[in-house]
């Protein structure tokens, strides 16, 4: 047994694991929070107050905008949260009912004492202005947020990572959540919950929609799923060749189009080309075929024309990078989003030919950690993300083709050298080849032989050939003295069917050209 690096004919992937502590915004060290005063507006933050002891619409105007960590003055956080805890409650606000609630916090004398209160009610200049003084405070609270972030950064870098890419993407993360507000304590008690919930409720009962989430335009799915909800991940698994781009595409274009939310679509396995051209086709309702020799007739350069139209009002990003790793299109995302707003859906196609961490102890774990920061993506940008995944060659070996979840591990890889039968695409005749050739040329659908249901050699095409990470690999010598290297999970074709390696013993017949 010994380690290579191995290559598959097909694939499976996942987000490279955290080697820095990732820790919240807020507990940097660096010289400028020492040296200078924070940005802060007392006026604005006691004018604000005062006009919540005054209005009911100030203070639900100052709920949707600030909470009471934007406060630089701690005793005006104290006063924001009792109005606020009154208000969502239903009692009344004024400087006396405020001032029970603080001492029942033992808070009231921290704060001032109840002259506090009187003297921020007396002093506002207008209620009416209330919107204007709560965006003061929220800006200069973003403000104090994005120092605190900026020296994080800092003494991150100081740190001497040794994952510098990690440490980039964890530095953009943090920039990007003082944008979202987000730069806070994700601890909540359930009390500060429950009104968000009962408020999504009211609207889908008053909606009377049985669809909640994304549109898929798929009917039954969307019955099933009731659409893609938010920072969900679904993961679309099928063998190679049975239509899980076309799905994909199918629900992307739905969601651009009908559903007019923005789309953010990875390809790693066709080119923007392909992909547009698909969409058309599917878009278009033209023959396939004549899609792609040009043989098209006038009608179908109507129905052309018309898609193309359509389409170039779509809010559809696609980016064809063969080689994105989870952080790439973490950034991508993200930065797709600041221009455009929220997304509506993002699709990768497809997972095992994401690239993860170059240090993974192996391709599953590999797998597994890309799957992981996918599922990161769509909590933090509150979007659906379909990961498409390619089943392993273990479905094909079992009566019962229904896949399973296991099914969606890796499926055992060879090594860079070995050797493949592949057909001459000129003569037709058979080459040899290494696996590691074909990666280097990056070469595509390659017509192979393959064996049939009957054992026959019939001409076959092997879709992809990629690098899947250092894995352990055992020596399979035959009686032929021929040797082949592979991964223990590498199934090979025996009389009583495909069998991975690991369960081979000496004298078993198997399948090999």
């Amino acid at each position: 047994m010994g380690e290579g690096r191995t290559m598959s004919q097909s694939t499976d992937d996942a987000p490279p694991r955290a080697t820095l502590t990732e820790r919240p915004p807020g507990t940097g060290r660096g010289p400028a929070q020492a040296l200078r005063v924070p940005p802060h507006n007392l006026a604005a933050e006691e004018s604000l107050l005062g006009a919540m002891l005054l209005s009911k619409d100030a203070i639900a105007t100052a709920v949707e905008l600030v909470d009471a960590d934007d406060f630089y003055k701690p005793a005006h956080g104290h006063i924001f949260e009792a109005v606020a805890s009154l208000f969502s409650a239903g009692e009344p606000v004024d400087p006396v009912t405020v001032a029970e609630e603080l001492n029942r916090a033992d808070l009231l004398e921290g704060v001032g004492g109840p002259a506090t209160l009187v003297s921020l009610q007396a002093n506002t200049p207008a209620t009416s202005n209330a919107a204007r003084y709560a965006k003061i405070v929220e800006e200069h609270a973003l403000l104090r947020r994005l120092i605190r972030v900026a020296n994080d950064i800092a003494e991150l870098g100081y740190e001497l990572p040794e994952d510098v890419t990690k440490a980039v993407d964890l530095a953009e993360s943090m920039v990007f959540q003082v944008a979202e507000r987000r730069v806070t304590d994700s601890i909540a008690p359930i009390r500060d919950l429950l009104g968000g919930t009962l408020d999504r409720l009211e609207q889908l009962y008053e909606r009377g929609d049985a669809l909640t989430g994304v549109p898929t335009g798929y009917l039954d799915l969307d019955a099933l799923l009731s659409g893609l909800q938010p920072s969900a991940l679904v993961v679309v698994g099928a063998r190679p060749s049975a239509g899980k781009t076309a799905f994909a595409l199918g629900i992307a274009s739905n969601v651009a189009l009908h559903a007019e939310r923005p789309v953010l679509f990875f390809s790693l396995e066709m080119s923007h080309l392909e992909l547009t051209q698909r969409i058309i086709c599917s878009e278009a309702r033209v023959d396939s075929t004549r899609m792609r020799n040009g043989r098209l007739n006038e009608s179908d350069w109507t129905k052309i024309n018309s898609a193309i139209g359509r389409l170039a009002e779509a809010q559809l990003w696609i980016d064809d990078n063969p080689q994105l790793t989870v952080m790439e299109i973490r950034a991508k995302a993200r930065r797709l989003k600041s221009r455009v707003g929220d997304l509506g859906l993002i699709v990768v196609d497809y997972l095992q030919l994401m690239t993860g961490r170059s240090n993974a102890e192996n391709r599953q774990v590999e797998v597994s950690e890309i799957s992981r920061g996918l599922k990161i993506l769509a909590r933090e940008l509150e979007c659906p993300v379909i990961a498409l995944s390619q089943l392993s060659r273990s479905l094909e070996m079992r009566a019962d083709k229904r896949p399973m979840l296991a099914d969606l591990r890796e499926s055992g890889c060879l090594t860079a050298d070995t050797h493949i039968a592949a057909i001459d695409p000129d003569t037709g005749g058979t080459r040899r080849v290494t696996l590691g050739a074909l990666l280097a040329a990056g070469e595509r659908d390659v017509a192979v032989w393959t064996l049939d249901e009957h054992l026959r050699f019939v001409p076959g095409v092997m879709t992809h050939v990629f690098a899947s990470g250092i894995k352990a690999t055992f020596e399979l010598r035959l009686a032929s003295g021929r040797v082949v290297t592979a991964s223990a999970n590498h199934p090979f074709l025996t009389v009583d069917g495909w069998v991975p390696l690991a369960d081979l013993g000496v004298g078993d017949r198997l399948a090999v050209r």
